[in-house]
């Protein structure tokens, strides 16, 4: 399993399956992500950000809580 960091300030660590971050390596080449952390970070920060503030559609954030879904970060 990798372990990612989740990008607080004291650094706080989560594992993932090997298969998982290999995908998010093969999704993040070429994108500007230079880790899987700052994409795991980026992505989870995303999803937390006030309702207010939804930097998705409903139907973008349906389409990422499936995708996070089936990579194991959400139940």
């Amino acid at each position: 399993m990798w372990r990612v960091a989740a990008g607080v300030p004291k650094g706080r660590r989560l594992e993932i399956p090997e298969d998982t971050a290999r995908a998010i390596e093969e999704r993040i080449h070429g994108s500007g992500f230079t880790s899987i952390d700052t994409f795991v970070t980026f992505v989870l920060a995303r999803l937390l950000e006030k309702r207010s503030e939804q930097p998705f559609s409903e139907e973008d954030e349906r389409r990422l809580r499936e995708r996070l879904r089936s990579l194991g970060y959400i139940d």
